[in-house]
């Protein structure tokens, strides 16, 4: 209605309301009517926007990669990005009467790239695919220190790269290549454990024979213990049957000694004797054996007297008629030598 329109602004938007060239209202969320034929609304969002990306580079070594990332900025100063940029709306007051606004997230993915192309350039193509979090690093400072990022008043929040991916045919040859290298780790891994397997056998088969090494051994100083023991125990036997054999001859000595004492002894006696034998042969030569019987018979007991008569009645027989003996006399005789 002549010209007049309401026009309310979202909170993550910023507009800035010109008549006659100057700013009448600013500001983020704000309701307000305005006079069509005389104003020129500027919007600018202030929220923060994801920009995806995908940039086709060459690394170092000449071999091309994907990149694949996402940037996130937000407007930080709308008042200069709207004195560089068309941000106004068209009369409508719908759409902006310009294509700056489009063409902002592309001026931002093509300083990334500039940035990016920068970067892998100096690396080569291993290191380009393991290096994604450094490539962050220098690309997120290097849009916060840029000159025509900071003078456009954009704020980068945050910067990811979700993928850096060589060429098919060079995929597969690294993929080839990995595959070489673990399975010959894994070969690797199979030659390390056979040969630790190996080794522990060895160092099994080693302690057995040192065990059995050493069980040889102690047996050895049992039978030298046994036989210094045995040898020990013949020393022992034999110095005392040197002792008793000492003793033996000591006594063998001694005897010799008491026999040829006995012997002497006994020779001396028998010559005694034989002296005393003789002299009292020589008293006697001259008497009368009668006499000699008759001393004979001093202190003999009757029994003997006995026999002795009957000795003498047995030498006369040739005289003797008839010789009669009583029984009690040999009865008298046989119990005295009972007696006795």
């Amino acid at each position: 209605m002549l010209g007049i329109k309401f026009k309310k602004i979202e909170p993550t938007d910023f507009v800035l309301q010109y008549k006659r060239g100057q700013v009448v209202r600013e500001g983020a969320g704000l309701s307000f009517f305005y006079f069509a034929p005389t104003t020129s609304l500027v919007l600018i969002p202030i929220g923060s926007v994801d920009v995806p990306f995908i940039f086709h580079e060459v690394t170092a070594d000449f071999q091309e990669v994907t990149v694949q990332g996402q940037l996130t900025y937000r407007v930080a100063e709308p008042k200069k990005l709207s004195q560089l940029m068309n941000f106004t709306l068209a009369p409508s007051g719908k759409d902006y009467a310009s294509d700056d606004p489009k063409k902002l997230p592309q001026r931002l993915i093509n300083y990334t790239q500039v940035l990016t192309r920068a970067s892998l350039k100096s690396l080569p193509l291993r290191e380009a695919l393991g290096q994604s979090d450094t490539l962050v690093a220098l690309l997120h400072q290097g849009l916060q220190s840029a000159e025509t990022i900071t003078s456009l008043g954009i704020d980068v929040l945050g910067l990811s790269i979700l993928a850096i991916k060589p060429t098919p045919e060079t995929s597969r040859a690294l993929e080839a290549e990995a595959r070489e290298h673990i399975l010959r780790e894994a070969d690797e891994a199979i030659y390390a454990r056979r040969n630790a397997s190996v080794e522990q056998e060895r160092s099994i088969k080693e302690n057995e024979l040192n065990t059995e090494i050493a069980v040889e051994n102690k047996k050895r100083q049992i039978k030298e213990a046994q036989m210094d023991a045995e040898k020990s125990v013949q020393q022992k036997k034999r110095e005392i049957r040197e002792a008793e054999m000492a003793t033996k001859i000591a006594l063998e000595q001694q005897n010799k000694e008491l026999v040829a004492l006995s012997t002497s002894n006994a020779r001396e006696e028998a010559d005694s004797k034989a002296y005393a034998l003789s002299a009292v042969m020589k008293a006697i030569s001259g008497t009368d054996p009668k006499v000699l019987q008759a001393l004979s018979t001093v202190g003999m007991q009757p029994g003997q007297l006995v026999a002795l008569a009957f000795k003498e009645l047995a030498e006369n027989t040739e005289k003797i008629g008839q010789l009669n003996i009583s029984p009690e006399l040999l009865r008298e005789l046989l119990s005295r030598e009972t007696e006795k």
